[in-house]
């Protein structure tokens, strides 16, 4: 099994050793299904996608109070439910997950164009560099700079709403979402060297007055204590 998670594990422990007292990860969904003939979105997670997320949940700092929100595709509320339980399940404590339209896909304005345009560009990867470009045209995609900003202000915006310290606000989405905040907010390509494989994602956090970003690709400052 491929160690799914793990890097995702590895920032959010390191963010909190560090200092952080609120976090906000926003991340891929769990392995899943590629079923042809069924609609993206509603392929399913596999049973090894299940055993990860909850596997990550199981091995997040047992003193940490965790929140679930998630795209409303099932894979991701599923996920996040799953991280969750595995958490709970090893004796940390959770509050609730629900769904957030902001961390679907919202900003396909047509998916049927737009799966046009990601098979003539080759696949998703020159598709996302195409949009990144501004060359995908505005009725097929929300501008990928809005689209990124408005992600990264719903997934910021949990760190005011506290509920206790230390606390970690789980937002599971998709890679498509991943790619574009990481691209967006900190300059690192979507290619296959930095590929957003299953359950990778990004740490939101605040320290010394500045907002930063953490991947496994880098840390950057993305706002002040007046944001």
């Amino acid at each position: 099994m491929i160690d799914y998670g793990a890097d995702t594990l590895r920032l959010v422990e390191t963010v909190f050793d560090e200092g952080a007292t609120h976090a906000a990860v926003l991340m891929r969904h769990s392995a899943r299904e590629f079923a042809a003939g069924r609609h993206d979105l509603e392929n399913p997670l596999t049973d090894e996608g299940r055993e990860l997320a909850h596997q990550l949940g199981a091995g997040l700092p047992k003193e940490v109070l965790v929140r679930g929100y998630a795209s409303p595709a099932e894979r991701c509320l599923e996920t996040a439910e799953l991280m969750l339980n595995g958490h709970r399940g090893g004796g940390g404590r959770v509050t609730r997950h629900r769904p957030i339209e902001a961390l679907g896909v919202f900003y396909v304005l047509d998916q049927m164009k737009m799966f046009k345009a990601m098979t003539a560009a080759g696949g998703q990867l020159p598709f996302l560099g195409a949009w990144f470009d501004e060359r995908v045209p505005t009725d097929v995609m929300m501008p990928a700079q809005l689209a990124a900003r408005l992600v990264a202000g719903v997934v910021t915006d949990k760190l005011d709403q506290v509920v206790e310290r230390p606390q970690l606000d789980v937002c599971v989405s998709h890679d498509m979402t991943v790619y574009t905040v990481r691209h967006i907010l900190m300059g690192i390509e979507a290619n296959e060297t930095n590929e957003v494989r299953f359950l990778d994602g990004l740490v939101f956090y605040e320290m010394e007055d500045q907002l930063r970003v953490r991947s496994s690709y880098g840390d950057s400052v993305v706002g002040g204590s007046d944001r």
